[in-house]
């Protein structure tokens, strides 16, 4: 039977690298296992008036019913100013709305993330494990990616073509749904 992973971008950006890491490890799911990519695009700014009087929008919906459908999460994130890019925190805090906050519940997550600069996405990832503890989301920590130097790694499209990135993202997608 095929693991389903949901994998949200944490960027907006066309050329992301982040996004074009997702797209990569898509590809490079290991047999068994594939990567359903969603979007947070159309995610609005979280507002309790707006969800009191019109209830979870579309946009957070269809990203609600693929973590249902998911074994597990991946989020791939930019790190800005040291830290969680607000639309994608924004995206995750909309999905725990309502029924949202069972289904993170024991659901197996990594984080993994691509940088321009030389830490990756150390600052990035460490501030999402307290997000992911009160969801009771399953983190995975048998793992970590780090693309460091992205702008070396990634074509002018935010395509993924270093070969020894690819390997290690590919490593690292092998472990993750190991434990799926």
């Amino acid at each position: 039977m095929t693991k389903t992973i949901l994998g949200l971008s944490g960027s907006l950006r066309r050329a992301s690298f982040n996004t074009g890491l997702l797209r990569a490890a898509a590809e490079l799911a290991p047999e068994g296992a594939r990567v359903e990519i969603g979007s947070i695009r159309e995610v609005p700014l979280y507002d309790a008036d707006l969800e009191a009087v019109d209830g979870l929008p579309p946009a957070v919906l269809r990203l609600q019913a693929q973590l249902q459908a998911a074994d597990g999460v991946l989020l791939v994130t930019p790190e800005y100013n040291n830290g969680v890019p607000g639309v994608f925190k924004n995206a995750i805090d909309w999905m725990s709305r309502g029924p949202g906050l069972k289904m993170w519940a024991g659901k197996p997550v990594a984080v993994i993330g691509a940088s321009p600069g030389g830490f990756g996405t150390t600052m990035a990832q460490a501030h999402w494990l307290p997000v992911l503890r009160t969801l009771k989301a399953d983190f995975w920590a048998e793992g970590r990616l780090m693309v460091s130097r992205a702008g070396d790694l990634f074509d002018e499209d935010g395509n993924l073509t270093d070969a020894r990135s690819r390997e290690r993202l590919a490593e690292f997608m092998e472990g993750f749904a190991q434990v799926l």
